[in-house]
């Protein structure tokens, strides 16, 4: 079994980019790990930050710094730039106006000045310039991690990727960091909650830059939480006091300037395209996104990318009263997450689908109970949390199965770590995901014993594998075949 594995999505830099606004001069990456300016910091979860996740669900603590990263062999991670968006914060709830800066700080772990910053500045496209330079600053710095030297750099093809596994040592290595973006609201659109601002030649010069930056991102989630002018969210937020801001936009088509915009990424002039990730988009927004990929871009043969998601077990978009599978009761019903149809649709474009690690959103309130314990025992922790992502990889298998399709090339990790997450509980960091790896292998040997020669031949593969298959190789096959 691997003893590594790729993250499609994390969010390595949001905690300590939005720490570097404490200290002068702001938003430079410290090379001392001791800083919590430093994308180095290693800050695991004591005791007591796992009680309070456990009972508040905030997640201070960091998850994917780079020593945590190379504590868990990680060679190649797939990162997030996420300007921060402003509709988090209201101007004052209950009158209050610290209130809603407490609450988001509380939740992300950033800083107050961080957001004194979010609240102040008008251009979400110099926020992303600001955090990918941030990542610059220390590219291809040596840190010392328990005895080894390690350095990170951002890349722009798997070519240099393969170029960085074969002159890695057993002491000296190099992590590859793939760069992607959150949010087209990058691009400057949705800086107002309730009007439009976007420009669409802005917009358009905007894109053209970050496709000629020395390490272009390799996909972009069209959509997250706010309305960004581009397309329908989908319903992410379930926090009363922020919710409301989430209003405009939600469950809305493609707009006219996002149906440009989408144009403008997936241009593939001078080997320049974008990818669309359709995580955070409206059902009407994905099923349009996918009229788009069988008409206008038939003959592009363009990969569908879920970087960090979850079943719902529900049938499809039309269909979302309906369900084939008696473990629909254990999954999250929310349309964020993805229907039947849909999974099929990633398989057959040969796209990817990274599991967020997230228990909100990868088990109904049902399961979760199910799966808690109430006596310490990190052996039955790790089993009961092991079978929530077993049931999401099962469920792929078995609907690609009954297909005819390949059905455990499809699904990889894209955590969502040191985003705004509610970690399943024992999977705190990217370190744990080792330690639960055995575990989900058991998952698996136990399904094959009972189901294996209901499987098409094809599919009838080991249990070391499948999971091998989730954690790494289907990753790295995907960034292979289309990071070029």
């Amino acid at each position: 079994m691997s003893n590594s594995h790729i993250d499609l999505h994390c969010h390595p830099s949001l905690k300590p980019y939005g720490k570097s606004f404490k200290y002068k001069p702001p938003k430079q990456n410290n090379l001392n790990s001791g800083r919590k300016n430093s994308i180095w910091h290693y800050s695991p979860p004591n005791f007591l930050e796992r009680q309070v996740n456990r009972l508040l669900t905030l997640t201070k603590f960091t998850q994917t710094d780079l020593t945590a990263l190379a504590k868990s062999n990680c060679d190649i991670v797939v990162i997030s730039l996420y300007p921060f968006e402003k509709h988090f914060l209201k101007d004052k709830i209950l009158g209050v106006k610290f209130i809603p800066d407490l609450l988001v700080n509380l939740a992300a772990g950033v800083s107050q000045k961080r957001i004194d910053n979010l609240r102040n500045h008008n251009s979400y496209f110099q926020d992303l310039k600001d955090e990918y330079h941030y990542y610059m600053q220390l590219h291809n710095y040596a840190q010392v991690v328990d005895g080894m030297t390690f350095t990170y750099r951002l890349v722009s093809s798997y070519s240099e990727i393969s170029t960085h596994k074969n002159t890695s040592t057993s002491n000296r290595k190099i992590i590859s960091l793939v760069p992607t973006i959150e949010g087209a609201h990058a691009f400057e659109t949705g800086l107002h909650k309730d009007r439009n601002t976007a420009d669409e030649m802005t917009v358009m010069s905007n894109i053209e830059a970050v496709k000629n930056w020395e390490h272009p991102p390799f996909f972009i989630t069209l959509a997250h939480h706010f309305y960004n002018e581009i397309c329908g969210h989908a319903r992410s937020i379930s926090i009363g006091l922020i919710k409301k801001n989430q209003n405009r936009g939600l469950d809305t088509d493609i707009t006219t300037l996002g149906l440009k915009v989408i144009d403008k990424l997936l241009d593939n002039t001078s080997n320049k395209r974008i990818l669309i990730d359709v995580k955070h988009m409206s059902t009407a927004s994905r099923a349009s996104y996918y009229r788009l990929l069988e008409t206008t871009y038939q003959q592009e043969q363009i990969p569908i990318i879920v970087s960090h998601g979850a079943v719902n077990g529900r049938r499809s978009i039309t269909e979302s009263d309906k369900s084939d599978t008696p473990l629909s009761d254990l999954f999250r019903e929310d349309d964020i997450n993805f229907y039947d149809s849909e999974i099929l649709r990633i398989a057959k474009s040969k796209g990817i689908f990274g599991l967020q690690l997230d228990e909100r959103r990868i088990a109904s309130k049902k399961a979760i109970r199910r799966s808690r314990i109430y006596f310490p025992s990190k052996k039955r922790r790790y089993k009961n949390k092991s079978e929530l992502i077993w049931r999401q990889i099962q469920h792929v298998a078995e609907l690609l199965d009954k297909h005819g399709l390949f059905c455990w090339a499809t699904m990889s990790i894209g955590s969502d770590f040191d985003g705004i997450v509610n970690p399943i509980k024992g999977l705190w960091t990217a370190e744990n995901i080792k330690d639960i790896a055995p575990y989900l292998v058991e998952c698996a040997n136990d399904y094959l014993k009972e189901h294996k020669s209901e499987l098409q031949k094809k599919n009838q593969i080991s249990a070391n594998e499948i999971i091998d298959r989730l954690l790494y190789i289907n990753a790295n096959e995907f960034l292979k075949q289309y990071f070029i």
